[in-house]
């Protein structure tokens, strides 16, 4: 093993040591050489649309939603044809397929898409929706309200109801008692009104009956991240989808929702993004791209939440439609993915749907800059440490991505030697790290019982309930495991001081 490390070593790093005195070991000097591949990790990427990893895509331009998850046979390939690998499935399904009799829950099927993205290298982005255009709310609460004459454009009964309010509202809260922090969930939509549950008319809600359906999810997911959509374009002011809510927003104005630890830090997600006049000939010289998202995302008090909460988008149509309906080349299709790398887009919903060819490249090209991308630019170490003792290290990493990680994962070193290896965890809190330069300076202490002996030191971002390997740097290096190679550490017993940059010292 230490020898096909210190090829890897060789290969991937640049390694210098500055010996400080016969009382010091020296002081390695690690400047990892950058990786320019596309990287598939937690929370960022395109994602799977009513499928998982290894699912076949839609065919044509089409697409489905809202029904009951279903599982093809799988055929053992993850790979996605035609379409970029992907860490994420994203399902939406409709009221009455996971409440289908009054207080009966199919829990079953969400326990077994949680399962199935996990196996499939997944989490599981999750949306319930009251309704759809063709799709009704569950039967037995049709029963219980009657046909509704009257509704607003786009709803399927009367939110105003306050039945509704306590079966929808009830649902959510049970969803979120059996679902709220597991570690394979990886966000939940705030839906509660319009078709496919994207919140059209919420803005004619009254105060009491908005608060109390979006406070259904604000008290039922205190631990897994919620995406808001207040951006859908017929809301003449945005903001009061969000202003007096305990969610945090501000605005240009100075004003802003408060602070404190009551506060929430929503996401925000919106479903047209490519309409640059999709609907031209009903709308003139109107488009989500220039009438809708600049103005709503500012207006609606989210347009710094990407600091602590995801931005999540979805196409509106499919690329074969920009491609062969809306006539989009690559000029357009670059404009489009600039503007949402402008907006901190973490993720995106290509609705499984083949991505022509020719655009594979501007997609690669998109998916190095969206969400994180972490690049280890320097690392320092003392070459010799004791058991019992400390291992002090200064790093130097830059974020060449748009968005923060926003999931707690621990960054970890690994002492790999012939007898034992040993993962040692910092408290390094990477959800900080935006976009630009970050400085991490930490040790670690080493156990008592560890056998001296020659070692390398690995590092890596680790998954916090197995400790292996959940992040894939920008890095070159990386071992069959996961890990990333920095150089190798002497275990010895002794008495010594270890001085690193910045000040790192101990004994």
């Amino acid at each position: 093993m230490g020898k096909t490390l210190g090829r890897r070593i060789g290969a991937a790093l640049l390694v210098t040591a500055t010996a400080l005195g016969a009382a010091e070991p020296e002081v390695r000097v690690i400047r990892p050489r950058e990786s320019f591949d596309v990287l598939v990790n937690p929370g960022i990427g395109f994602m799977t649309f009513q499928r998982f990893n290894g699912d076949a895509l839609n065919a044509g331009a089409g697409w489905t939603e809202g029904k009951p998850i279903e599982y093809p046979p799988f055929q053992g390939d993850l790979a996605n044809k035609d379409h970029p690998p992907t860490s994420i499935a994203y399902f939406r399904v409709n009221w009455r397929f996971v409440e289908p009799a009054e207080g009966q829950y199919a829990w079953d099927m969400l326990d077994r898409a949680l399962d199935t993205a996990a196996e499939r290298g997944q989490t599981l982005m999750l949306r319930i929706s009251p309704y759809e255009q063709e799709i009704d709310v569950p039967d037995w609460y049709r029963q219980k309200v009657g046909p509704e004459k009257g509704l607003t454009s786009k709803w399927r009964t009367d939110p105003e109801n306050p039945l509704y309010v306590q079966r929808f509202g009830g649902l959510i809260r049970r969803l979120g008692a059996r679902y709220d922090g597991h570690p394979d969930l990886e966000s939940v939509d705030v839906s509660f009104v319009g078709f496919w549950g994207e919140g059209s008319g919420g803005h004619e809600l009254k105060e009491g009956t908005r608060k109390a359906l979006i406070g259904a999810y604000l008290e039922a997911f205190r631990r897994t991240p919620l995406l808001f959509q207040p951006l859908n374009g017929d809301a003449p002011d945005p903001s009061v989808l969000v202003r007096g809510l305990p969610i945090a927003a501000s605005w240009p104005d100075g004003t802003d929702n408060g602070s404190g630890p009551d506060m929430r830090h929503l996401g925000y997600r919106f479903d047209c993004l490519g309409d640059l006049g999709f609907w031209r000939s009903r709308v003139r010289d109107w488009a989500h791209m220039f009438d809708v998202y600049p103005e709503h995302i500012i207006q609606s008090g989210m347009a710094e939440a990407w600091r602590r909460a995801p931005v999540s988008m979805e196409i509106c149509g499919t690329m074969l439609s920009w491609r062969d309906k809306q006539g989009y080349g690559e000029k357009e299709v670059r404009s489009i993915f600039d503007q949402a790398l402008k907006w901190h887009v973490s993720s995106f919903n290509a609705k499984s749907s083949p991505v022509p060819a020719e655009w594979r490249p501007l997609v690669d090209d998109w998916l190095k800059r969206m969400g994180y991308r972490f690049v280890l630019r320097r690392f320092t170490y003392a070459s010799r440490v004791r058991p019992h003792g400390v291992l002090p290290f200064t790093s130097w990493w830059e974020n060449k991505g748009v968005a923060p990680c926003y999931r707690e994962l621990p960054l970890a070193l690994r002492l790999v030697g012939p007898q034992r290896t040993e993962v040692l965890v910092t408290a390094a809190d990477i959800r900080s790290w935006l976009p630009g330069d970050a400085l991490y300076d930490d040790r670690v202490f080493l156990p008592a019982d560890l056998p001296e002996g020659e070692y390398q030191l690995q590092i890596g971002i680790v998954d916090p309930r197995t400790r292996a390997p959940r992040v894939r740097l920008a890095i070159e290096g990386r071992d069959e495991s996961g890990w990333y190679p920095l150089g190798p550490i002497t275990v010895e017993r002794g008495s010594y001081r270890v001085g690193l940059d910045r000040d790192l010292d101990t004994r």
